[in-house]
């Protein structure tokens, strides 16, 4: 479990093929203050195990199905990852529950100056529509933000400074995927109010 509040930016230092996936070597600094092989680490918003680290990096695999659902079967050499460590039970919680499990990717659409901040637009998809509710919760790129607006087939979030600063939010290009994990939240009372409707 983790809350969506980006600890570092990490820099892809290898990539490689292994076992029908990818392994990826990412150099960090922070987190590697508590992170040992066998841990679990949001990258970019995907929950990885830790499967090799040194005192300049970590590596960690990525599966087919990881593959297939994220942006990480995409990054090269050089490329820039948000990277948080799991909460524990002294974790301040100043995002919401995020679970490194991403649901879809979607597109930049629009970008815009907000003051010294930034509005963006992504593209809405059917899949997560009915989670994505004005002033709920939403993960991107494992960044915890709130939603500042809906529509039929997209969806805005507002960017503060430091955030655009701290993550790799600030860099996005119109164009660029990112990873989206929904609110949990509403799945878990979607599937209580269908179990109701169906009865016994």
């Amino acid at each position: 479990m983790f809350t969506g509040i980006v600890e570092e930016i990490g820099i892809v230092r290898h990539e490689a093929n292994a076992s029908g996936g990818r392994r990826l070597e990412i150099s960090a600094a922070r987190v590697l203050e508590r992170l040992s092989v066998d841990d679990s680490i949001s990258v970019s918003g995907a929950c990885l195990t830790v499967v090799a680290r040194d005192d300049r990096s970590f590596t960690v695999d990525v599966v087919p199905e990881t593959i297939s659902r994220t942006t990480l079967g995409r990054v090269t050499r050089g490329s820039r990852l948000n990277l948080e460590r799991a909460a524990t039970p002294l974790t301040a919680l100043g995002g919401h529950f995020v679970q490194g499990h991403v649901d879809v990717t979607t597109q930049l659409l629009e970008r815009h100056g907000d003051g010294a901040g930034a509005r963006l637009r992504f593209a809405l998809s059917q899949e997560i529509a009915r989670y994505v509710v004005e002033k709920g919760f939403i993960a991107l790129d494992g960044v915890s933000l709130t939603i500042a607006a809906v529509a039929k087939r997209t969806f805005d979030v507002a960017l503060i400074p430091h955030t655009a600063e701290r993550t790799t939010l600030g860099a996005l290009r119109e164009g660029d995927a990112v990873n989206v994990e929904v609110d949990i939240i509403g799945k878990y009372v979607e599937r209580l109010l269908k179990g109701k409707a169906d009865g016994p």
